[in-house]
């Protein structure tokens, strides 16, 4: 007698680190339901995250129309399977109008209540805030051997470096990644003999460029608008420390259980910090309430991140890498750093 199949229609965040921080919820569903079958729904951009999940159906990669007319292009395309279950991460209608035995819809959090981390708030979700499920994304022996592949001409430890942000007010200037790059690839270095690994997408060319040229051509992979997000995911599972601005990159190295180093300037780390034991959260002076004050509305087209010096990065990337060094001695609370000038705060140790 054949099993039967639990249909699941997971209509994820179309935002590549919200996507990513509620990929744990799949990871459980997967792991808990043997016999689900997955639909997932998904940007253009986030929908080769998911290509890899196991006993998945379809990824339908939706693309925002004028009016909301995607939502009805989605309706007619599952509207004829009788779902076991609905996962909405944007709160839509539509699972209102599904033939579902069970819905679980995202509802934001109310401007009263306390704000906490998004994955804790997507744990919400399906009722798992005891137990937040860590972001999880799966990758097939095909998409590690193409990772594998393009670091195949090289050895040493990789730093990986994404210079971009979605916005100018959190982008940390390019030719400050660079001095950073340079001092921890340098012959003194803590990672002396290893390669730079830079990550981006299309649009960020120009800011990886003063990145690019610290490090001989031999040492560097540029994979900037060279692959997709799950390939760059497969490569930050090989990476010896990361740092970036906030932004989907930034949690797809947390993610991957890489030592993630978070620049954070008009970003709330409290919803947004990188998810994790190995993962830190580093600002300058002024906190997210400052910036708040500055930009209101957090869209000046303006850097705000100059405030954060670079010898503070560089100190925390030493930190970072001293205590990912051995496993087995990962520090419980870095925060407690020797210099007080330049605070590292920990991001959240879950899983």
């Amino acid at each position: 007698m054949p099993t039967p199949r639990f249909p699941i229609l997971f209509i994820t965040a179309s935002r590549v680190g919200d996507a990513v921080l509620s990929s744990g919820l799949i990871h459980r569903l997967a792991d808990e339901m043997p016999h689900a079958r997955f639909t997932i729904v998904a940007s253009p951009l986030t929908a080769p995250l998911f290509r890899d999940t196991p006993n998945l159906d379809k990824v339908i990669a939706l693309e925002k129309t004028r009016l909301a007319g995607h939502w009805v292009k989605l309706w007619r395309q599952v509207r004829g399977r009788r779902w076991g279950l609905v996962v909405d991460m944007r709160g839509s209608t539509i699972t209102r109008l599904l033939n579902a035995r069970r819905r679980a819809t995202y509802r934001p959090l109310s401007a009263a209540m306390e704000p906490i981390h998004k994955v804790l708030e997507a744990a919400r979700v399906l009722k798992l805030e005891e137990e937040a499920p860590s972001p999880y994304l799966y990758t097939s022996p095909k998409t590690e051997a193409a990772a594998d592949a393009l670091l195949a001409n090289g050895s040493g430890p990789i730093l990986a470096i994404a210079p971009a942000a979605n916005w100018a007010g959190k982008t940390w200037p390019a030719e400050r990644f660079a001095v950073v790059a340079a001092e921890l690839l340098a012959a003194d270095g803590l990672l002396a003999k290893g390669r730079l690994l830079l990550l981006g997408g299309p649009a960020d060319r120009f800011a990886a460029e003063a990145v690019r040229r610290v490090i001989p051509r031999a040492r560097l992979v540029d994979t900037v608008g060279r692959v997709d997000l799950l390939t760059a995911y497969a490569l930050l599972k090989r990476a010896r420390l990361f740092i970036g601005n906030d932004s989907g990159l930034m949690h797809l190295a947390a993610a991957a259980g890489a030592p993630t180093l978070g620049l954070f300037g008009p970003s709330d780390e409290r919803l947004y910090a990188p998810w994790g034991p190995k993962a830190r959260v580093l600002r300058g002076p002024r906190d997210f309430k400052t910036f708040r004050t500055i930009d209101p509305e957090l869209n000046q087209v303006v850097c705000h991140m100059f405030d954060l010096p670079t010898p503070w990065v560089v100190a925390a990337a030493r930190r970072l890498l001293e205590e990912t060094a051995d496993p087995v001695k990962i520090v419980s609370d870095p925060s407690a750093v020797e210099d007080p000038a330049a605070p590292v705060s920990e991001g959240p140790n879950h899983g």
